[in-house]
C-alpha cells in the first residue's frame, strides 16, 4: 500500500488561502483608505470654500456698515439742516409778525390815547397806556377785539392819574395773538 502524505497540500492550501485572505484583506484596506481619504478631501473644499464665503460675507458686511454710517451721518446732517430752518423761518415770522402787529396797534389807537408799555410774551400780550377818558380805554378795547391780530381782550386796572396837572385815566390790558392760536393747530396737524 501507498501512502500518500496530504499534510503538505493541506498545509498548501492553507497558504493559499491565507495568501488570498491577505490579499483581499489589503485590497479592502486601500479601498477604505482611498473612500476615507476622498471624503476628506471633500470635506477639505467645502471647508475652505465655507471660509471664502464667510471672508466674504464679513467684507460686504464691513462695507454695508460703512454705507450704514454714512446714512447715519446724512440724517444727522439732515436733521441740523431741517432745524437751521425751522430757526430762519421762526426769525423771519417774528420780523414781520411783531412790526406788523405794532403797525395795526398804531392804526387802532385813538386821538387822545396814548401807549406807555407794550410787552409780547409767547401768544400773550400786555398793554398799559394812559387816556383822556374811559370811553376812550372801552373804544380802543373793542379796537382790538375787532382786529385781527388780536383776541381775548381784558382790562386789568382803569385808575386816575393826574400828569401835568390834567386828570387822566393809566389802563393796563391783557390780551392773546389771534395768529399764534392757528399756528398750534398747524403744529398738531403736522405731528400727527
Amino acid at each position: 500500500m501507498i501512502k500518500i502524505n496530504l499534510l503538505p497540500a493541506r498545509a498548501a492550501k492553507k497558504k493559499e488561502t491565507a495568501i488570498q485572505q491577505l490579499i483581499i484583506a489589503g485590497i479592502v484596506i486601500a479601498v477604505i483608505a482611498v473612500i476615507v481619504t476622498s471624503l476628506y478631501m471633500v470635506k477639505r473644499v467645502q471647508i475652505s470654500a465655507a471660509k471664502d464665503d464667510i471672508t466674504s460675507a464679513n467684507i460686504k458686511i464691513n462695507e454695508l456698515k460703512t454705507k450704514i454710517g454714512k446714512l447715519e451721518e446724512l440724517k444727522t446732517l439732515k436733521g441740523q439742516v431741517k432745524k437751521k430752518l425751522d430757526v430762519l423761518s421762526q426769525l423771519r415770522k417774528n420780523k414781520t409778525g411783531p412790526a406788523q402787529r405794532l403797525a395795526s396797534l398804531s392804526d387802532l389807537t385813538p386821538d387822545q390815547l396814548w401807549l406807555t408799555n407794550y410787552a409780547e410774551s409767547a401768544q400773550d400780550v400786555k398793554i398799559s397806556g394812559i387816556a383822556a377818558t374811559e370811553e376812550l380805554i372801552a373804544q380802543f378795547m373793542r379796537a382790538l377785539e375787532a382786529s385781527n391780530d388780536f383776541m381775548s381782550v381784558v382790562l386789568l386796572v382803569s385808575e386816575q392819574t393826574e400828569l401835568a396837572g390834567t386828570k387822566l385815566k393809566k389802563f393796563d390790558i391783557t390780551m392773546k395773538l389771534e395768529s399764534a392760536a392757528p399756528q398750534n393747530q398747524d403744529d398738531s396737524a403736522v405731528k400727527k
